[in-house]
């Protein structure tokens, strides 16, 4: 009778056979269950993507008054095209950022799912509950920013797991109970930010090279609670919060504290010899060796942030040697590029002028990464950057429709609702860059040829930072007036100031552009209207005779009521007087329908009561913005299209 042992036996015998197959079986199971597994890594068994499900699960439980997350769409595959999310080249989530955006509710758990996440940034918004503990799992992130908001509860003690962390800020929430202690795990901690919450106990030895606590009670001893409220900067890791000098006996305190003062300035003086003769070691050293060495790292990829730092090498291939014929624009700050990566992406390659002449590494990376931070759907989104000795250069996503300017200019014609929503979509973008961006961010070159156009015609504001980046060396004051001519307001020509209200001028000019089809200086002298041309947008907006710079290429397909409160907002937000015109975010109010009405009265009964005093003519104080015959020997674009 054969038994299973008599079985095995045999098996065993016959080794060679037996276990063969018996590895093949296992092999095979194996290479299944991998397989199983992969499929599972990204899609759901019904075949949904798991990015998609998270990210819907944080939409659910968030209110969004402004619909900023409107496009964020259930049965996407792919999210990466959605607004205030950024995805990596190869298209996992590794940014979610909704800084300033009124958002309310909660944050759901369903964030922990995202596990390439590297930054999250909700900053300044209205968001409550507890901080999902969920964070923990996100094990690639190093930027969590989760200030000025509502949050309570306890701070997770599972963000000790974070061991990439670099930057936190949860300030000025409504946090109670215990510092954790895991939060002393964080090797990587560069900066943390815990002041302003309701936190109490002992506070674990944090790691990071800076922190704020001040507003909590845990920073003060007894008795010293009065003194806590008037500590506003940051404190040291080696801080004692606990220092309790009564303890020390009378006779020895002063020669104690002698010997300290005596250890710490021999400290001071070691540390600046040293610092002293480390400087002289780097800018020897720096002098020496080549700052940016292209054939040494051609095969590198460094990513800061969501940005990508390429090398140039790549970037010459890309627009083959930035060949001419891929020049999509050319302007003040250098000429733009159409270019193809090596993945088939499009992109369009900004090479900068004057390389040597914007900074150094350290400089040039800071301001380029604090462009980057500026995320909405109505700005220009930069993909990467790329530095050499002489070159800087930036790259941005390849926008289809090129810009207004030109679009203004080709087949087939931009119809008036079209041109609506370019008005719209452009205000609500320097909104978000005066207003809801911080630092905020002045443009100083608003014009049709910096609105680009997506798939959708879409507007997108593009080049805005950059007057900033390439002026850096000179202190707070702009000396080098940057911009166009006839979109520049008077204030920023003749004294070099520029100010949120300066761009409010130049998208007045963009306005009266989107309505005639021609460049602010062309539509003047289509009228022998030459250095008063917004005088005579005045003046036929007074007789009604509006069609008269309509541009004609809409042959009446337009809505005269609808013409005549876009002429009142371009009129508006280019009054001579900075301090007149409107702040941007009432500019897209006016737009939407709401208010216009009362500013343009208000307006109106202002102009009455100037006409009494006698002063310059609008014609006398506009003339230097657009009487360009002193300008002949000279480019007209003084920063130009990009």
């Amino acid at each position: 009778m054969e038994t299973p042992f008599s079985r095995t036996r045999v098996c065993f015998l016959g080794h060679y056979n037996c276990m063969g197959k018996l590895r093949e079986a296992v092999l095979c199971f194996a290479v299944l269950l991998w397989f199983w597994g992969s499929a599972n890594a990204v899609l759901s068994p019904k075949g949904v993507n798991f990015e998609v499900q998270a990210l819907m699960g944080i939409k659910a439980s968030l209110r969004d008054p402004h619909g900023v997350l409107d496009n964020w769409d259930a049965d996407a595959v792919d999210p990466c095209s959605w607004t205030m999310v950024t995805c990596s080249p190869d298209t996992s989530v590794i940014g979610l950022g909704t800084p300033s955006q009124s958002l309310s509710g909660t944050l759901s758990p369903s964030i922990g799912n995202l596990t390439n996440l590297q930054i999250v940034l909700l900053q300044n918004n209205n968001i409550t509950g507890p901080i999902p503990s969920e964070l923990g799992r996100l094990s690639n992130l190093h930027t969590l920013d989760l200030s000025n908001n509502l949050f309570n509860g306890e701070i997770p003690s599972s963000l000790g797991h974070l061991r990439s962390l670099q930057y936190l800020r949860l300030n000025n929430n409504s946090l109670s109970g215990d510092c954790p202690e895991p939060l002393a795990n964080m090797t990587e901690l560069a900066f943390l930010d815990l002041s302003y919450n309701n936190l109490s106990g002992p506070m674990p030895r944090i790691l990071a090279k800076s922190f704020n606590i001040v507003g909590n009670s845990l920073v003060c001893g007894r008795g010293k609670e009065t003194k806590c409220h008037g500590m506003t900067t940051l404190m040291p890791m080696s801080m004692n919060l606990n220092t309790t000098e009564d303890a020390i006996p009378s006779g020895k305190t002063k020669s104690r504290k002698m010997a300290i003062a005596f250890g710490l300035s021999l400290g001071c003086l070691c540390l600046i010899v040293l610092g002293f003769g480390l400087f002289l070691w780097w800018r020897h050293k720096h002098n020496q060796q080549t700052f940016f060495d292209v054939k040494d790292r051609c095969h590198e990829e460094v990513y800061l942030g969501n940005l990508k730092r390429f090398q140039f090498r790549e970037l010459q291939i890309a627009t083959h040697n930035f060949s001419n014929k891929n020049i999509l624009g050319k302007g003040g700050f250098g000429n733009v590029y159409k270019g193809v990566l090596s993945d088939g992406t499009l992109v369009a390659v900004k090479r900068l002028k004057d390389g040597n002449a914007i900074g150094g590494e350290i400089q040039f990376q800071t301001e380029v990464e604090m462009i980057s931070l500026a995320v909405h759907r109505n700005l220009l989104r930069l993909y990467g950057f790329c530095m050499t000795p002489t070159e800087r250069l930036l790259v941005y996503p390849y926008m289809s429709n090129g810009s207004v300017a030109s679009r203004l200019k080709t087949k087939p014609v931009l119809d008036w609702g079209t041109r609506k929503q370019i008005a719209l979509g452009a205000a609500r973008g320097l909104l978000y860059l005066h207003e809801q961006c911080d630092p905020k961010i002045i443009h100083r070159d608003v014009k049709a040829a910096n609105i680009l156009l997506d798939d959708y015609c879409e507007a997108v504001v593009g080049d805005f930072g950059l007057a900033k980046l390439l002026d850096h060396q000179d202190s707070h004051v702009t000396t080098a007036v940057r911009g166009t001519v006839g979109h520049i307001a008077p204030e920023y020509l003749s004294t070099g100031q520029s100010s949120e209200k300066t761009d409010v001028f130049g998208f007045g000019i963009l306005l009266l552009e989107l309505i005639t089809g021609q460049r602010a200086l062309e539509f003047g002298k289509a009228a022998n209207q030459k250095g008063a041309m917004l005088d005579w947008v005045k003046k036929i907006h007074q007789e009604k005779k509006l069609e008269l710079f309509v541009d004609k290429d809409l042959k009446n397909n337009y809505d005269r009521i609808e013409l005549e409160e876009m002429v009142q907002v371009a009129l508006l937000c280019t009054q001579y007087l900075p301090g007149l015109r409107p702040k941007m975010s009432e500019v897209v109010r006016m737009l939407e329908g709401d208010g216009l009405a009362e500013r343009w009265e208000a307006s109106q009964r202002a102009d009455m009561s100037k006409c009494k005093a006698p002063e310059l003519s609008s014609s006398d104080r506009y003339s230097d913005l657009t009487d360009d015959s002193s300008m002949q020997v000279q480019a007209m674009e003084l920063s130009g299209p990009r």
